[in-house]
């Protein structure tokens, strides 16, 4: 397949994410905008695909209501600017769907909602529900109630974890910039469009920047957060031009525009993209080289002989990230031992933890079935 193609005719379901950029004018909503895209969507469901929509804009939405010209410093501010936009951005959003004959239904999420394994299946069956009666899903942050603890971070994080949790076969991020460049296009005449990425990579990042626009809280680099979760669990990702016209249906009929993540060839199952990309870490595991060979090239699992360091005070059954000697992240996975049992154990062959701790209720460390590598060194998966 050719690395540009997007395989179209495999796809039977699509989340889009629409930045505020795209969605906002001078005087408020762009609303031809909205209706573009609501057009556009009802135009893939007539195709008999599913569509989920992430999009941004109740705070821009809100803060040209009130009459205010930036985002406010206190959050209790932030929240009611939310609270004030939101409701105008459901409000269009229905009245433009309307006209195609199709309903939408507004779902609000922090990240609570996302970690909780039951809160998270629950999440899944009401959007599942929603696609199976015909509806379009129309999910934001929940900014009104959201603290720092439980924030999502923006728009693009969000869509990506929507994407692995419904299992989409294409996420598509809508911007005000035709993709990622070489430089920032805005300020630099010879930028070019880098059309396909089939690794990300630290050059990849450095190309990304950090190019928030004035309305929205995420900028190229966060896009390129979004590819790296979405491509690492099998799941393609293009970045285009919002305002283009019918930019969604070209995509869908595999017309090249933007800029397209390449995805791994071999998908994550549900329960590890959830591990992988749904829950916090609360600490990290440092591994030594073989140990991190066996983990990125064989599939095994993590032995206490392998661990060269443990940072963070965990218990049993946590989230927790796994780090090479150079300290690099390579992957997730839940601990079988607390932090304290790991310190006592690390560097130690599988069958002297008996004797160590009284106890040995697990060979591994972290058992491969609750373990996800997320980052790999090398082409051979793209």
């Amino acid at each position: 397949m050719n690395h540009r193609q997007i395989p179209t005719e495999n796809i039977k379901r699509v989340v889009v994410k629409v930045g505020s950029n795209v969605l906002t004018a001078r005087s408020g909503l762009n609303l031809t905008a909205l209706r573009g895209i609501a057009r556009q969507i009802c135009g893939l469901m007539d195709r008999s695909l599913e569509v989920i929509l992430v999009s941004s804009g109740a705070m821009a939405s809100g803060l040209k209501k009130i009459g205010l010209d930036r985002r406010p410093d206190e959050l209790p501010q932030r929240q009611a600017v939310a609270a004030v936009g939101q409701a105008g951005l459901i409000m269009e959003y229905e009245k433009a769907f309307e006209r195609y004959g199709r309903k939408a239904a507004q779902i609000l999420l922090t990240s609570e909602d996302l970690t909780s394994r039951k809160r998270y299946l629950n999440a899944r069956n009401t959007l599942n529900t929603l696609l199976e009666w015909k509806i379009v899903p129309i999910i934001n942050e929940n900014d009104t109630v959201s603290v720092e603890e439980i924030k999502l971070g923006d728009n693009d994080n969000l869509a990506a974890m929507i994407a692995l949790l419904m299992d989409a076969g294409l996420l598509v991020v809508l911007s005000d910039i035709d993709g990622l460049f070489t430089k920032d296009p805005r300020t630099h005449t010879d930028a070019a469009l880098i059309p396909v990425v089939t690794v990300i990579s630290k050059s990849t990042e450095t190309a990304a920047g950090s190019i928030p626009g004035p309305l929205g809280t995420g900028g190229m680099m966060s896009k390129i957060n979004a590819a790296r979760k979405v491509t690492s669990a099998g799941v393609p990702m293009v970045v285009a031009k919002g305002d283009k016209p019918d930019i969604l249906t070209r995509l869908l009929d595999g017309e090249a525009h933007g800029t397209y993540f390449v995805p791994r060839r071999e998908k994550l199952t549900r329960r590890k993209c959830w591990i992988a990309f749904s829950l916090k870490p609360k600490g990290s595991l440092a591994i030594d080289a073989g140990a991190a060979a066996a983990l990125t090239s064989r599939g095994k699992s993590l032995l206490a002989s392998g661990i060269i360091g443990v940072r963070g005070d965990f218990s049993v059954g946590t989230p927790v990230e796994l780090q090479t000697p150079a300290g690099d992240t390579i992957g997730i996975g839940l601990a079988n031992y607390s932090a304290a049992d790991i310190r006592r154990i690390m560097g130690l062959k599988s069958q002297h933890i008996q004797q160590v701790l009284g106890h040995k209720p697990y060979d591994e460390v972290i058992h491969c079935d609750n373990l996800v590598i997320t980052s790999i060194d090398s082409e051979t998966e793209k």
